[in-house]
């Protein structure tokens, strides 16, 4: 096990309004050595590669990806090599911190200047004994550490930890964290609403296809959920992506600004705009209690960027994939 559960949840008292109470579930404390929402996943996604005798994990991700830092650190503590095929993103200085500590964990980052590369990036990356982990870590497998998740939260709403939400708020970005909280609160019958705030192009992830990944965590874990209840049940907020992936918005930057006064550490491209909607949603007074999960890891960055390669040392390939953030 990597990942140290169950993650505190908090009453944020100074941001609640009568009527609406806000709480925090605190996944940004899930591992020691680098935290957030995707250490659930790999839980699962790195005992799999291990039983199947996998050498190396091969994945994928924006240039700054939280996922595929996540992965290299853990995969490195796990006995794997680490390589992930990268793409563009804005250039912010947490984007390019991210990619100094995945390459100074020993990943073998390989570029891919558009996203339809990736098939070629991958045939050329691709060996024996390597083992794909999808974007995000958002696989059936992956997801499933996010049903654990909402298991984990009902025993904190039994044991009087914090009151049942009637919403719970999290970025949506590959679905996997959404789905698997979804799925979850299905087999646990809770009754809160998923919000997942949308973080990239709708192209990318809808309600279909977060419901339908739900549906698949369902079925895993021997839940019967019908896909009308779970879309029922999800709701997708639109309405804090601001300029788009990876593109600080100022909605997020004072949410940030607010969630650092209660000693939350949160990020511009998916953090900072969910907890914006959740703020939205307390003040609109559209829930008695809600939830926001906190996906972001809280463990300094510093440490592991000791020793990095500075930004203008990197390879010209990969200082190529931040581009400027557009105003």
């Amino acid at each position: 096990m990597i990942g140290l559960y169950p993650t505190p949840v908090a009453h944020l008292r100074s941001l609640s309004r009568p009527g609406c109470d806000l709480w925090v579930k605190r996944d940004d404390r899930t591992a020691s050595l680098y935290g957030g929402n995707k250490v659930r996943k790999l839980e699962r996604i790195l005992a799999d590669a291990a039983a199947k005798r996998a050498r190396r994990i091969v994945t994928f991700g924006a240039a700054g990806s939280h996922h595929v830092l996540a992965t290299a650190l853990h995969g490195r503590q796990a006995g794997f090599s680490v390589a992930a095929i990268l793409t563009p993103q804005p250039r912010t200085q947490h984007a390019v911190d991210n990619l100094r500590a995945a390459l100074a964990a020993g990943l073998d980052a390989r570029p891919a200047a558009i996203p339809a590369l990736i098939p070629i990036a991958l045939a050329r990356t691709l060996g024996k004994g390597d083992y794909v982990v999808p974007p995000g870590g958002s696989s059936v497998l992956g997801a499933l550490g996010y049903a654990s998740a909402a298991s984990e939260l009902a025993d904190q709403i039994r044991t009087g930890a914090l009151p049942a939400p009637d919403a719970i708020v999290v970025a949506l970005g590959s679905g996997g964290t959404a789905a698997g909280l979804l799925a979850g609160l299905a087999r646990e019958g809770l009754a809160a609403r998923i919000v997942a705030v949308r973080v990239v192009h709708p192209a990318l992830i809808g309600k279909l296809r977060t419901a339908g990944l739900a549906k698949l965590v369902a079925k895993r874990q021997g839940t019967r959920a019908g896909m009308s209840d779970l879309i029922q049940r999800l709701e997708i907020e639109p309405r804090f992506a601001g300029l788009g992936y990876g593109e600080p918005s100022p909605e997020g930057s004072r949410a940030m600004d607010l969630a650092a006064s209660e000693g939350l550490l949160l990020e511009p491209t998916y953090t900072a705009k969910a907890f914006a909607a959740a703020l939205d949603r307390v003040a609109r007074g559209s829930h008695g209690c809600v939830l926001f999960w906190n996906t972001f890891s809280s463990a300094p960055l510093e440490p592991l960027l000791e020793g990095a390669t500075a930004e203008e040392d990197l390879p010209a390939g990969l200082r190529a994939l931040f581009a400027a953030p557009r105003k």
